[in-house]
């Protein structure tokens, strides 16, 4: 473990994610014990209501905070995908806890898959494919978005709709 992860909330934040579990609700924890709260916000062209292919997701970052508490955890150990690049892995999944919660991590490609960041959508539904370079994590979800998470800014992610998936519905 590196200097960062001595603080308390470092090492909760590592053994739930050796236990794989994570803060039930829409934030990205960091692999020294920091939070950000994330709200997404879905924004439709008011001529086309009832088009999914006219909304635009955006997952905003509501606050951050180096302490924290919750009573409320999900599972993640559901990984429908992995990807590995440059000596870390990308991982993507579902939530048992409820059908509509979707995760993605970065972490090293070790034998403990030390985390660096994981993030968890309660309405992303499950990330199914990802893949991961040298600047960004690309998860897509089943709901026919692509997430595009900065490896180093998971909070300034980009969501847009996955052309390969027309006419989709969430």
């Amino acid at each position: 473990m590196n200097d960062a992860a001595t603080t308390s909330m470092a090492r909760q934040v590592s053994r739930r994610w050796r236990d794989r579990e994570a803060p039930d609700g829409d934030c990205i924890v960091f692999a020294d014990g920091s939070l950000t709260v994330m709200d997404l916000l879905v924004m439709q062209v008011p001529d086309r209501p009832d088009d999914p292919r006219a909304e635009s997701w955006h997952w905003n970052e509501v606050l951050r905070a180096t302490e924290w508490s919750t009573d409320s955890w999900v599972e993640v150990d559901s990984a429908l995908a992995t990807h590995t690049y440059g000596g870390s892995r990308a991982w993507a999944g579902e939530s048992a806890h409820h059908g509509s919660i979707g995760w993605v991590a970065l972490t090293r490609d070790d034998d403990g898959s030390t985390l660096e960041w994981l993030a968890v959508s309660s309405w992303s539904n499950p990330f199914s494919r990802v893949t991961l370079d040298d600047t960004a994590v690309t998860a897509v979800s089943t709901a026919g978005r692509i997430w595009t998470f900065p490896r180093e800014a998971p909070q300034k992610v980009e969501i847009t709709n996955d052309p390969a998936y027309p006419g989709h519905r969430h």
